[in-house]
C-alpha cells in the first residue's frame, strides 16, 4: 500500500522515522494545551485530547492520501494567534474563535480543489511571505518570555526585565525559581539540539519539569503537587469543554456585536480567516518543500509527490480540528527528523499517528508539566523559526521595509494578520510611490484592500 519496496525502505525504518517524529513534535501536547488552558473556559486536559485527536486525524490522512512521511498538529503561533489575539485581543470567545478555524478549513479546502491556491499564494509579495515564519517566531518566543515571567508588564516603558535582585529582597525565590528553570530548560533545549540529540525539546521539556519539582521541594516550604491519576478525566473534559463547540455556542456571536458592532464581526471573520489560511498554507507549503528536499524525495522536476493530496489533508485536519476544538493543524517541520532518519512513505505518517494515540492515555503525566517548561519551548521554537530572515535581501528598500513591518509588528501589536496587513499595504504604497505599480498584482489589492477597511472601520 505504501510502496515500501519502490521508495527502497522498511517497515523498520519507517517506524523509527515515525517515533523520531513524534519525539520531536511531542512538545506540541503540552504547549498546546497549557496556552488554551488561559482562556478560563476549556481545561489542559480537554485541549490535550483535542490536540492528540486532531493529529492523528491530520497525520492518517497525510500518510494515507498523500503516502507521505509528514505529520500534522496545531500549528505553533497559530495557537497563540488565537488564543492571544482572536480571543483575548479582539474579543471573541473560545466556540466564536473555533468558528473562524472553521472558515479558515472550508477555504483552504475550496482553494485547493479549484486551484485557487496557487492564485492566493502568488498574491502575496514575496518580501511579506518569507518574512511571515519569523514574524511568528519573535510572537511566540515573546509570549514564552512572558509567560515565564522573564519580560514583566512596567507603568513607563510597557515592558521590562524582571528583577532577578535576590540579594536585597526586590526578587524572591519562590518567585525566581521557575524563570531559572525556563533559562536552564531552553539553554539545555539548545545544547542538545547542537548535539543532534533528537528529542531535543521534549527532552528539555521533560528535564526541566522534573528539576522544577525537585527544587521546588527541597527549597520551598509547604510545595506540594495535586493531580487526577485517571487519563478517562481528560476525555470526559474533552467531550464537555471542547468538541463540537464550534457549533453549539460557536455561532453565537451576540456579545461581540453587542461590544463592537456587526460591521467589525464581518470584516473581523472576513480577514482573520484569510490571515489564518494565508499562514498555514505558506507553512505547509514551505514545509512540504523542505522536507521533501531534506528526504531527496522530490520528483524529476522538483516538486512535492502529491502536492495537492497532502494540502487537501492539511486542509481538512484544520476543519475536523475545529470541530475537535483546536485551532489550524498544519503540517510539522519537524518531520524532517522522522525523514532524516530513513522516513520515505506514508507508513512512517501512521506510526507518529500511532504515538500521539497511545500519548492520549497520558494526560495525568501531561498536565503535571509545568508553565516554566513549556514556556522554554515556545522560546526555542520562536529561535527556530527566525531561519528565514537569512532570505530577505536587506539592502533592497522595497523589500526590506515590508518584511521589517510584517515580523515587527506581528510582536509588537501581538497580531499575526496586522503583520500581513503591514507588510501588504507598505509593499503597495513603496510600488507606487516608485513607479512599479505595474509590478503588482489584482489579487494583492483586494487582500491588502480588506485589511485597510479592517483598519478603518474595528480600532
Amino acid at each position: 500500500m505504501f510502496k515500501l519496496k519502490e521508495n527502497n525502505t522498511t517497515v523498520k525504518t519507517e517506524f523509527i522515522a515515525g517515533l523520531t517524529t513524534f519525539m520531536a513534535m511531542a512538545y506540541i501536547l503540552f504547549v498546546n494545551s497549557g496556552m488554551f488552558a488561559e482562556l478560563g473556559v476549556v481545561s489542559f486536559n480537554a485541549i490535550y485530547i483535542a490536540t492528540a485527536i486532531s493529529a492523528i486525524v491530520g497525520t492518517v490522512l497525510m500518510g494515507l492520501l498523500a503516502n507521505l512521511p509528514l505529520a500534522q498538529a496545531s500549528g505553533m503561533g497559530l495557537n497563540a494567534f488565537f488564543v492571544y489575539t482572536v480571543c483575548f485581543g479582539f474579543g471573541l470567545s473560545y466556540a466564536n474563535a473555533l468558528v473562524l478555524i472553521l472558515a479558515e478549513g472550508l477555504l483552504f479546502i475550496l482553494l485547493t480543489v479549484t486551484g485557487l491556491r496557487k492564485m492566493i499564494f502568488d498574491a502575496i509579495p514575496k518580501a511579506v511571505r518569507v518574512a511571515i515564519p519569523a514574524g511568528i517566531g519573535l510572537f511566540i518566543a515573546f509570549i514564552g518570555l512572558q509567560n515565564a515571567g522573564i519580560v514583566i508588564g512596567d507603568a513607563s516603558t510597557k515592558v521590562n526585565l524582571v528583577s532577578f535582585n535576590i540579594l536585597t529582597g526586590a526578587a524572591t525565590w519562590d518567585a525566581l525559581l521557575p524563570i531559572v528553570i525556563t533559562l536552564i530548560t531552553v539553554i539545555a533545549i539548545a545544547a542538545m539540539s547542537a548535539r543532534n540529540v533528537k528529542g531535543a525539546i521534549i527532552w528539555g521539556i521533560l528535564g526541566g519539569s522534573v528539576l522544577y519539582y525537585i527544587l521546588s521541594y527541597l527549597t520551598i516550604p509547604g510545595f506540594a503537587i495535586s493531580f487526577s491519576a485517571n487519563p478517562l478525566t481528560a476525555f470526559k473534559e474533552f467531550g464537555e469543554m471542547s468538541f463540537g463547540k464550534v457549533f453549539t455556542e460557536g455561532l453565537d456571536f451576540s456579545a461581540y456585536v453587542a461590544a463592537h458592532g456587526s460591521t467589525s464581526l464581518v470584516l473581523t471573520i472576513i480577514t482573520t480567516s484569510l490571515a489564518f489560511c494565508m499562514v498555514d498554507m505558506f507553512d505547509t507549503i514551505g514545509t512540504l518543500y523542505g522536507a521533501c528536499s531534506r528526504g531527496n524525495i522530490l520528483t524529476e522536476e522538483g516538486e512535492v509527490p502529491n502536492m495537492n493530496k497532502a494540502m487537501l489533508a492539511d486542509a481538512i485536519a484544520t476543519t475536523t480540528g475545529a470541530i475537535f476544538g483546536t485551532s489550524t493543524v498544519t503540517t510539522y517541520v519537524e518531520s524532517s527528523a522522522g525523514v532524516a532518519e530513513g522516513g520515505k512513505t506514508g507508513l512512517t505518517a501512521m506510526f507518529t499517528a500511532l504515538f500521539f494515540f497511545i500519548a492520549m492515555f497520558f494526560s495525568p503525566v501531561a498536565s503535571l508539566i509545568p508553565g516554566c517548561a513549556t514556556a522554554a519551548a515556545l522560546i526555542y521554537v520562536g529561535v527556530l523559526m527566525m531561519n528565514c530572515v537569512k532570505d530577505i535581501d536587506w539592502t533592497a528598500a522595497d523589500i526590506a521595509l515590508p518584511a521589517f513591518l510584517t515580523l515587527a509588528m506581528m510582536a509588537f501589536t501581538y497580531n499575526i494578520s496586522y503583520g500581513i496587513a503591514f507588510g501588504m499595504i507598505s509593499y503597495l504604497f513603496i510600488k507606487i510611490f516608485s513607479g512599479k505599480i505595474k509590478e503588482t498584482k489584482v489579487a494583492t489589492w483586494i487582500i491588502a484592500l480588506l485589511f485597510a477597511v479592517m483598519f478603518l472601520t474595528t480600532h
